[in-house]
């Protein structure tokens, strides 16, 4: 079966490198992994999700490579059966929280792959607190939805992140894509709606009214000298 190419997974691909022993952690129909053993970016590969109901696409997907030995199936909770040398770690649509507590409770890789659907601030916080160097860390819009996409390596540099850059992303900032444009434009409209109907907290609403359109400014800025 060919890979689906959707927007999403051609940008979560683009950010999968070269390595021994790839783990997708919750990796739902299997595409990324197959796209890694296609283009002979890894030996062996690891699938895995929680529920084994759900890891049964990944393995009817993959299952030429899981009868030569070079994919395993597991069914687990985050890391739990990943093998601690895996170089290169993939963990896609999931929340922020639930996957800083995956790697808190697991094992720190040496190179991973995040798409945490909400709280990217404290995957970001919790890569460089641990070590590691963020050298990707942008969004995308794909199937009606923004996502982060963020990749890290541990023990390598990446500059300063500052204050913003943990809450928005570096590239975003330095870097910024039309998509990330957009994002902005949608949280300042709901941001906007919230104040208007607010009874409690409207002062943190309207600092982050600011910080949005703070940031939008210079995201246009930047986009237009581009």
């Amino acid at each position: 079966m060919k890979m689906k190419r959707t927007r999403r997974l051609t940008e979560l691909c683009g950010e999968l490198e070269a390595c021994r022993l790839f783990a997708d952690v919750g990796c739902d129909h299997g595409y990324c992994t197959q796209y890694m053993l296609e283009n002979d970016l890894c030996r062996c590969a690891q699938i895995s999700d929680i529920s084994a109901k759900s890891l049964q696409k990944a393995e009817a997907l993959l299952s030429a490579y899981i009868n030569a030995g070079r994919v395993r199936a597991v069914v687990c909770a985050g890391l739990e059966k990943i093998d601690p040398n895996t170089d290169l770690v993939l963990i896609a649509g999931m929340g922020g929280e639930e996957i800083v507590g995956i790697l808190r409770d697991g094992f720190l890789p040496p190179k991973v792959v995040l798409q945490p659907m909400k709280n990217s601030d404290k995957v970001r916080r919790f890569l460089l607190q641990e070590g590691y160097g963020i050298l990707r860390d942008n969004t995308f819009f794909a199937d009606g939805k923004f996502y982060d996409l963020i990749r890290a390596v541990r023990g390598s540099a990446c500059g300063t992140y500052t204050a913003d850059m943990i809450m928005f992303g570096r590239d975003n900032l330095l870097n910024p894509r039309e998509d990330f444009r957009k994002k902005l434009e949608r949280d300042i409209a709901q941001h906007a709606a919230w104040m208007e109907n607010a009874r409690e907290g409207r002062e943190e609403i309207v600092r982050r009214l600011s910080k949005l359109k703070e940031i939008y400014d210079e995201t246009c800025r930047r986009l237009s000298s581009n």
